[in-house]
């Protein structure tokens, strides 16, 4: 009897521990799959995929690719992003790093005239703004490492909604109108988006044929089917012929890394999102490392949002002085994510007054993605789950499409540090440890980021340039203070990035009062031309059970519980 009693009693004990602090049992499944993704014909994709007995892995490579012929203003096989999984069977997260890649051919210098000042557009039009793409690998990587279904079953969709044709809405031909001084020079892609040379009406029909054959080519050949072989050719010598410096070595040589996650604790919640290249984990746990010495709950709305405030001013200064591609730079991560390191900025600010930027330690100058970038949340019925944000960076990359391809090039070579103390198309500046070098990945703000405590879990990014990093972190201080998905995606955003020194909200960020006391505290305040951001978001509640799924009612995305 007293055997059995002490067997019970290790029992409970271990079940206890199983818990964790916060004295809830995750559950073994949800149960239920949910998509949340900026396209509906994108969800429809990765419906069709958990239909057919995939996972939420190759749900995910089944929207990747269908937004990439959904949505070609943000995303696409001529770009790349980060995918954040969480293998359920194994209890593993895991970060595959499709970032870009600079070509073998490129220099430190390359957008800089014999003066040495930056050539205006030369790192965001045409194909030598392009780096060597990493979103094919990505898939074929996925698909094979974590899915169950062969790839071309993945692709199918995509396939399909390329030579069906997709519908133009306003944001495409929003875009288009934007870019079109800069497309005019790619006749390939001017065929596929202004056939008639004119933009195309809204609700006109949009076919792809190329992209559908490279899609098939990608399908059926996977890896090679695209850098190697008849579309390496073709994107080669379109890039070429265009003032590009892509080689066929370039493509061929490109390689998807799997990296460990940024982890940490705040609140009591567990965080786990995207590494270097990407500065969005360090970027979000530096904030909340800085948060985490006050009770945000005690303050007025005024003094909350200022803390929050200075904690994005020096986050960004952090990424402007240190974050590059850690295969290059030497960056002191562990550092940046500490406590203590966390606590030391903590001590330089006021709780009555902003701190100007040009106070604070200089970035060492010493020698982002754009609103269109996407992103996408997936959880399925077993627990796996899938943040991906992708991206070309701005609208429609490049505007440069190789003939006979159907790909748009990204611009992300933006995404270095072009001169160091010059700001990108974000206005972000850098360093020497985000320079531009052959085979290097540029420094990125895509931030795919699971969150877990006794609570449930959350699934969240957006895209939204250099704003993803602080957008993320009103969401997550959202969801830590008891709100669901929808009130994630909806509520309304104000983003810090040291340099610009300016607060830029959306209209209804602040109260008129608040504006006056952060005024009053020396913030200058600059309201938003118009709403930023797209952010999916899928959660679970533990106790209930409930899986929620919520698109930003900002844009055309839509959710699925499945």
């Amino acid at each position: 009897m007293k055997l059995r009693q002490l067997l019970l009693a290790a029992l409970v004990l271990a079940a206890f521990l199983l818990t964790g602090a916060a004295g809830a049992a995750t559950p073994a499944r949800p149960g239920k799959a949910a998509i949340a993704a900026a396209h509906p014909q994108a969800i429809a994709a990765g419906e069709e995929a958990l239909a057919a007995g995939g996972n939420a892995f190759d749900a995910a490579v089944a929207v990747s690719a269908a937004l990439a012929v959904a949505e070609p203003n943000a995303s696409g096989l001529g770009g790349g992003g980060f995918w954040l999984l969480h293998v359920a069977r194994d209890a593993r997260d895991v970060l595959v790093d499709g970032r870009e890649t600079a070509p073998a051919a490129a220099t430190a210098g390359m957008y800089l005239d014999a003066a040495g000042n930056v050539i205006p557009g030369a790192s965001l039009d045409g194909p030598l703004a392009a780096g060597i793409p990493g979103e094919p690998a990505a898939l074929v990587h996925i698909a094979r490492r974590y899915g169950r279904l062969p790839l071309a079953r993945s692709l199918a969709p995509a396939i399909r909604l390329a030579e069906e044709g997709i519908a133009i809405d306003a944001g495409l031909q929003a875009g288009l109108r934007f870019r079109r001084k800069a497309m005019e020079k790619s006749p390939a892609m001017m065929a596929v988006f202004c056939p008639d040379g004119e933009l195309p009406a809204i609700g006109a029909r949009l076919r792809q044929p190329d992209l559908a054959l490279t899609l098939r080519r990608l399908a059926s050949g996977g890896f090679d089917g695209f850098y190697r072989g008849p579309t390496a050719a073709a994107l080669v010598e379109g890039v070429r012929a265009g003032g590009g410096i892509w080689s066929a070595a370039d493509l061929a040589g490109y390689q998807v890394i799997e990296r460990e996650p940024v982890r940490a604790s705040y609140r009591g919640v567990q965080i786990v999102s995207a590494p270097l290249p990407s500065a969005g984990g360090i970027g979000l746990v530096d904030m909340l490392n800085i948060l985490s010495g006050w009770d945000l709950g005690r303050f007025d709305g005024a003094t909350r949002k200022h803390l929050i405030i200075e904690s994005m001013r020096r986050a960004y200064r952090d990424r402007s002085a240190w974050l590059g591609d850690p295969a290059f730079s030497a960056v002191p991560v562990a550092q940046l994510l500490s406590p203590f390191y966390a606590a030391g900025q903590r001590a330089s600010i006021r709780l009555d007054r902003a701190t100007p930027s040009e106070l604070l330690p200089a970035a060492r100058t010493d020698g982002s993605e754009g609103n269109d970038t996407t992103h996408f949340s997936i959880l399925d019925a077993e627990g796996n789950r899938v943040a991906g944000t992708l991206s070309i960076n701005t609208w429609y990359g490049a505007a440069f499409m190789p003939p006979g391809t159907g790909v748009i090039l990204n611009n992300e070579m933006d995404d270095f540090t072009v001169k160091p103390g010059t700001g990108n198309a974000y206005e972000l500046q850098g360093a020497t440890a985000n320079a531009i070098a052959p085979g290097k990945r540029m420094l990125s703000s895509m931030t795919p980021t699971f969150l877990e405590s006794s609570r449930g879990l959350a699934i969240l990014g957006t895209p939204g340039g250099s704003r993803i990093i602080t957008m993320v972190l009103l969401a997550t201080l959202d969801w830590i203070d008891g709100h669901d998905a929808h009130s994630m995606t909806a509520l309304r955003r104000y983003h810090h990035q040291f340099l610009p020194d300016v607060v830029t909200y959306e209209p209804g960020a602040f109260s008129d009062e608040e504006i006056r006391a952060l005024e009053a505290m020396g913030h200058r305040l600059k309201a938003s031309g118009r709403d930023y951001g797209n952010m999916n978001v899928v959660t679970w509640d533990y106790a209930s059970g409930k899986v929620e799924a919520a698109g930003d009612p900002r844009r055309e995305g839509e959710a699925l519980v499945y």
